[in-house]
């Protein structure tokens, strides 16, 4: 069992690693620049985490946080930012490029035959591929990774296989919210607006910082404070799960979605029926959670005031 965990632990990092790698190489190859390459210093921390976590821990994650999803994002996010930038700033002026818009296209440029049979022409077809769909695959295989990647590490002390659970299946919405967000919302920005572009990515980087936290479902479970009563424990302590929740919804995935899309809508003078859609469906989600919100605080004196009658 421990060679088990020890071995997920490895091949968890190595596949962030790569992807990593492979961000940094798409930057050098968009830019012309090997300069870029410098981006890989970024993973010394990520490799430096996995050498002492392996001596020290075995590998195990820990409760609330996960330092290796959180220094992966921070090695592949700024790929996607100068990946996402150059895009932006070139759309009109990008030359034909190959589409992976159908099957046929991802087999052309994926599977093994005689045009393609050595690493150089896989490379160059690579490169050949479109920097949206490039973008797009890149974004796709980071959620996918750190749902996985969370999946794969081994637990940490204090966090159970049903938290673990939950929390992956949380994972999977998130990451279908914030990949609609990023996807659709920059496709919307005028090519006159690069502002609007940093405030994306801004929010979207936001966004993404809550994966290495375990809030949503690991909680404190006071067993003596619960003994004695339900009046002696916090607010914070009875309903940390739906707090999390609300300040999630509110702060960092919701919230700023929701303000970012009515801005486009309003400053870019954009809308379409996706657009007004998911506007609708965050305004929702925050009218909601502060509606819960207000219901766990009044829960809250209503048990406060009957314990304080109580002789």
């Amino acid at each position: 069992m421990a060679v088990f965990k020890f071995s997920c632990a490895i091949i968890t990092r190595a596949l962030f690693i790569i992807v990593s790698l492979a961000g940094v190489w798409r930057v050098t190859v968009v830019k012309e620049d090997l300069h870029y390459w410098l981006l890989t210093f970024l993973l010394l921390p990520l490799v430096l985490e996995m050498i002492i976590t392996l001596k020290r821990r075995k590998g195990e994650d820990y409760k609330w946080f996960s330092p290796p999803i959180f220094l992966f994002l921070i090695s592949i996010i700024p790929s996607i930012w100068l990946l996402e930038l150059h895009h932006q700033e070139n759309k009109a002026s990008e030359t034909e490029c190959k589409k992976l818009d159908s099957l046929e296209n991802v087999r052309s440029t994926f599977v093994i035959n005689e045009t393609f049979g050595n690493s150089s022409n896989y490379l160059k077809a690579l490169s050949d591929v479109c920097s949206h769909d490039w973008i797009l695959a890149l974004h796709q295989i980071l959620l996918i990774l750190l749902i996985v990647g969370k999946w794969l590490l081994p637990l940490g002390g204090g966090v159970t296989r049903d938290e673990l659970s939950q929390l992956l299946l949380i994972f999977i919405g998130t990451a279908a919210d914030i990949l609609e967000f990023t996807s659709e919302t920059l496709s919307d920005v005028k090519e006159k607006t690069p502002h609007m572009v940093y405030i994306i990515l801004g929010v979207w980087t936001w966004s993404m910082l809550q994966f290495p936290l375990h809030l949503a479902v690991v909680t404190s479970k006071p067993g003596s404070e619960a003994e004695l009563g339900d009046q002696e424990a916090s607010l914070m302590t009875k309903h940390s799960t739906d707090m999390w929740h609300i300040i999630e919804a509110l702060f960092i995935q919701d919230g700023p979605f929701l303000v970012v899309r009515l801005v486009v809508m309003t400053y870019s003078k954009v809308f379409h029926q996706m657009l007004g859609f998911f506007t609708i469906k965050n305004f929702l989600v925050v009218i909601l959670s502060l509606y819960r919100l207000v219901i766990i605080c009044q829960s809250s004196r209503s048990y406060s005031s009957r314990d304080m009658a109580m002789p």
